[in-house]
C-alpha cells in the first residue's frame, strides 16, 4: 500500500466563516465524496484543519502501488466546480498504523 496526504485549500483566508450557499452545497458534496472514498478502504482519515492562519482540510489516502492519487484529488467535487479551492498531493514514506506497533 502507498500512503499520501491531500491538502484542500479553501477559496478565502475568511472561509468557512463567510460561506455561501452554493459553497456549502458542494462541501456537502466534497465531504460525501471522501466518506465513498472511506468506505471503499482508499481513505484512512479526513476532515478540516483549524490552522489559525486558515482553514484547511486534510485527508490521508491509501492506494495501491499502481493507482494515481492525483485521479481521486481531481475529482473532489470542490475540485471539479472550480470554486477557487485548491489542492496538493504529497506522498507519505513511512506511515504508522495501529495495526502495525509493537
Amino acid at each position: 500500500m502507498n500512503y499520501f496526504l491531500y491538502r484542500l485549500d479553501t477559496p478565502r483566508p475568511t472561509f468557512p466563516a463567510d460561506m455561501t450557499p452554493a459553497e456549502g452545497k458542494l462541501m456537502q458534496e466534497h465531504a460525501a465524496y471522501w466518506r465513498g472514498l472511506m468506505d471503499k478502504g482508499m481513505v484512512v482519515a479526513f476532515g478540516p484543519v483549524a490552522d489559525p492562519k486558515r482553514f484547511y482540510g486534510i485527508a490521508i489516502i491509501r492506494l495501491q502501488d499502481a493507482s494515481d492519487p492525483g485521479d481521486l484529488c481531481a475529482n473532489d467535487p470542490v475540485i471539479r466546480a472550480d470554486a477557487g479551492f485548491n489542492f496538493e498531493v504529497h506522498p507519505m514514506p513511512s506511515v504508522v498504523l495501529p495495526e502495525h506497533r509493537a
